[in-house]
């Protein structure tokens, strides 16, 4: 999708999905903390993400309908806004191959001190690879 430039795919497994056999609601949360690390393994190197930390401070989700057992899910990802300390971040799951949202979510991530896990600035060269990346598939 244009608007989101990258994704994550995955398979909604049994222990995932509720009694109404569809997804449990906190799950949502799993598949974007997933891809929000696949995301940033791409945009840092190792000793970057070394050297990068950054913890949930708020997350807003709107479900618009259910996946089910065995569906692949693809979740989208874009970075919206780089604050001095924050980050907020835009996601929308779909299915595999359907352009329609299951979910959309804003999150907000803060950085942190890796070592010190204390609010800090985002650092210069995290917002320089934002900026710069570019997914092979656009």
């Amino acid at each position: 999708m244009v608007d989101y430039p990258f994704s994550h795919l995955l398979k909604v497994r049994y222990s995932e999905i509720d009694g109404q056999k569809i997804v449990f609601n906190a799950h949502y949360l799993t598949y974007i903390d997933i891809t929000v690390s696949e995301y940033f393994e791409q945009v840092l190197s190792q000793e970057e993400a070394s050297e990068f930390d950054f913890v949930l401070a708020k997350s807003t989700l709107e479900y618009k309908k259910s996946a089910h057992l065995h569906d692949w899910l693809t979740i989208w990802c874009r970075m919206d806004r780089m604050g001095t300390k924050s980050m907020t971040m835009h996601f929308m799951i779909t299915r595999e191959d359907e352009g329609e949202p299951l979910l959309l979510a804003e999150i907000i991530y803060v950085s942190v001190d890796p070592k010190t896990h204390v609010p800090s600035p985002i650092p210069d060269f995290v917002r320089k690879r934002i900026e710069q990346f570019k997914p092979e598939y656009n």
